[in-house]
C-alpha cells in the first residue's frame, strides 16, 4: 500500500524542516510513503526550507502557490498530485506528532474503516485552552446534529482517508473551513469516520496559530450550506 502524506503550509520557517524529518522518519510495514508539500505562498524562509528538502531526498513533490489562497486550496493541490491508496494531512506545525500514523492507519489497513479521524478530546488533556475545547465542542455538535457524524473532533488536523473516498466528493473551500466541508461531504456520501485518540500539543497565537473566530463563522456556514444549499 502507498501512503500520500500532503502537508499545507505558510509561513512555517520554524517548524516545517522538523515536521517533514518526522514525517521521513516514520516507518509503517508494508506500507510505502510519499511526502506532498503545498506551499500556500509563503513570504518567509518556508519556500527556501522545503527545497532544502527536497534536494536532500525529504520531499518528493511540491507545490507553490504565488499568493495565500488558504489552507483548503493547499490541500485541495496536494491531492491533485497525491499517487498514494491512502492520504492523510499533516500541518506544518508541531502540534500533532507523526509517529502516531501506525495506529491511525491500522483501520484502514485491516478493513474496519476507509476514514479515520485522529480525535483530540477522546483522551483527557489539560493543555488545550477552554476557549478551543468549546468552540471545538460547538462545532463537532452542530456538525453531529446536521450530518449524524457522531464524532468528538471535526476539526482535528489529522485526517486519513482511502483516495476514492475523495474521489466521491467535489471539495470547493479554500480556507480553514475545509474541515467543515470534507466532514460533510464524505458523510453525505455514506462513509463512516472511526476516531482514534491521538496526543495534542497546542501552540498561541504568539508562537503562530492561525486559526479565529471568523474560520468558526464559516465553519457555520459550510455546515449549513452542505446541508441546505
Amino acid at each position: 500500500m502507498k501512503l500520500s502524506v500532503i502537508i499545507p503550509v505558510y509561513n512555517e520557517e520554524s517548524t516545517i524542516a522538523e515536521v517533514i524529518r518526522r514525517v521521513k522518519n516514520v516507518r509503517i510495514d508494508g506500507v510505502d510513503k510519499e511526502i506532498i508539500v503545498a506551499d500556500d505562498g509563503s513570504t518567509d524562509r518556508t519556500s527556501s526550507i522545503i527545497a532544502d528538502s527536497q534536494r536532500d531526498g525529504f520531499v518528493i513533490k511540491v507545490h507553490t502557490s504565488l499568493i495565500n489562497l488558504g489552507k483548503a486550496a493547499a490541500v485541495r493541490f496536494g491531492l491533485e498530485y497525491a499517487t498514494g491508496d491512502v492520504v492523510i494531512i499533516q500541518d506544518a506545525d508541531l502540534e500533532l506528532n507523526p509517529v502516531e500514523y501506525v495506529k491511525l492507519l491500522e483501520p484502514i489497513l485491516n478493513g474496519t474503516a476507509n476514514v479515520v479521524y485522529g480525535s483530540r478530546f477522546l483522551n483527557k488533556n489539560t493543555n488545550i485552552p477552554i476557549v478551543t475545547r468549546l468552540a471545538n465542542r460547538f462545532l463537532t455538535i452542530l456538525g453531529n446534529v446536521i450530518f449524524g457524524g457522531g464524532l468528538t473532533d471535526m476539526e482535528t488536523a489529522y485526517k486519513v482517508f482511502k483516495r476514492d473516498v475523495t474521489n466521491q466528493i467535489s471539495l470547493r473551500s479554500v480556507g480553514f473551513e475545509f474541515d467543515a466541508e470534507i466532514t460533510a461531504k464524505i458523510l453525505l456520501a455514506g462513509n463512516q469516520i472511526h476516531e482514534i485518540p491521538i496526543t495534542y500539543n497546542p501552540r498561541n497565537k504568539i508562537e503562530g496559530k492561525k486559526v479565529s473566530w471568523k474560520d468558526g463563522l464559516k465553519t457555520i456556514y459550510i455546515l449549513l450550506k452542505c446541508r441546505f444549499g
